[in-house]
């Protein structure tokens, strides 16, 4: 991932709610956290409504354990005529040692749609 693509910052707390049985970070949260960041990029750079087409390739490598803070990026990677390829990174920090890990990684698909929820263009990553 490259600073010059557009990208979205987000930080998270992860509270008791958050967490499955084993007191980490439930799945569908993180997905949920991701789909997120995604969803503002995408709506910042198509500056319409978009939607989410598809989530690929998401890697869970370490568990993130309830009162760290999660950092995610999300960048846009590229474009299609009306879809925009999305890389999420979620990072895990220990807020006491500041020991910080990637946890979490995945790609999503965004469609902008126009006024009447059909596919509409976005700019190409090279038009900004």
């Amino acid at each position: 991932m490259t600073d010059t693509l557009p990208e979205a910052r987000l930080l998270e707390m992860v509270f008791p709610d958050h967490t499955n049985h084993l007191g980490t970070l439930f799945g569908g949260q993180a997905l949920a956290w991701m789909d997120k960041a995604a969803f503002i990029v995408a709506s910042r750079h198509a500056r319409r409504i978009v939607v989410t087409a598809r989530s690929e390739e998401v890697s869970f490598r370490v568990p993130v354990r309830k009162g760290q803070l999660v950092e995610l990026v999300a960048r846009i990677v590229g474009t299609g005529r009306s879809s925009m390829q999305v890389e999420v990174e979620m990072t895990a920090e220990d807020p006491l040692t500041g020991d910080r890990r990637v946890c979490t990684t995945g790609r999503f698909v965004m469609i902008a749609l126009d006024s009447n929820g059909s596919p509409t263009p976005v700019p190409s990553l090279t038009a900004n």
